[in-house]
């Protein structure tokens, strides 16, 4: 690792600190939220969410004012120095709002378009998920483990998780959701980007969302690769920009997913 992405690599854990210090004080707290959503669809964010991205964002323009910067609440500010940070303050606003712990704050570097380290930060667990060089590391107050995920040959064996099948899926994509879940063994909803969390630490198999955004999957794509997993959109290829992605801890259950996807 050079030195221009090494010193990045230790910055980023001041910006997870740093939004972990705005954020933690409002969980579990009644706050108001505010709907930014368009259609009836229900897409909420709060002060937290806005602060937290606020405070990450001075950090990165005085500290490395030539990278560029793209975060959910407040868009894209263009950089020339080949990186570009990506922030989502609070992946997982409806779990937040409902004192869920399943949210988390997301931290991506991006060099040249290509993620290189990616960091998930759950204060209220104490747990941070950092991945970088190939490797990805869980921190809680007492220790610091490296990540493996767990084999897993075939759909039959596995646990599966996406976030909300009525909400996210589309009626033709919901059915072949459908089609893969039917055939795992355990499915649980509403894990938000804690599900990649649990692919990293080998409790669960296979995630598959849709229609996310580049700040949603920045950051989780080094974390499930530096544990051993696969991670890519429904075709199989590259999930970097978003939209219907597949994550998962052994490629054989991503195989089997994605033949199943495709019908």
């Amino acid at each position: 690792m050079d030195r221009e992405l090494k010193d990045r690599v230790a910055f980023a854990q001041s910006l997870a600190d740093a939004a972990r210090a705005v954020i933690r004080p409002y969980f579990r707290r009644r706050i108001e939220v505010t709907d930014k959503g368009a259609g009836g669809f229900f897409d909420p964010v709060t002060e937290a969410d806005k602060r937290a991205e606020q405070v990450m964002r001075d950090l990165i323009a005085g500290t490395y004012p030539d990278d560029g910067i793209l975060g959910e609440e407040f868009g894209h500010r263009p950089g020339d120095s080949g990186f570009v940070w990506v922030l989502d303050p609070i992946d997982g606003t409806r779990a937040f709002i409902a004192g869920q712990p399943l949210w988390g704050t997301l931290v991506a570097l991006e060099r040249n378009g290509a993620p290189v380290l990616g960091i998930l930060d759950q204060p209220f667990l104490d747990e941070r998920f950092t991945a970088s060089a190939g490797v990805t590391e869980l921190r809680n107050a007492s220790s610091t483990e490296t990540l493996k995920t767990r084999a897993c040959a075939e759909l039959g064996e596995a646990v599966i998780c996406t976030t909300h099948p009525m909400l996210h899926f589309n009626e033709a994509d919901r059915q072949r959701y459908w089609n893969v879940e039917k055939r795992c063994r355990l499915s649980r909803y509403g894990g938000d980007c804690y599900a990649y969390a649990l692919v990293a630490m080998g409790f669960v198999d296979l995630v598959i969302e849709t229609d996310l955004r580049r700040w949603d999957i920045a950051p989780i794509i080094p974390i499930i690769e530096g544990a051993g997993g696969i991670v890519t959109s429904w075709d199989g290829k590259s999930p970097v920009g978003g939209g219907n992605v597949v994550a998962a801890g052994d490629p054989r259950v991503h195989a089997e997913a994605l033949k199943i996807l495709a019908l």
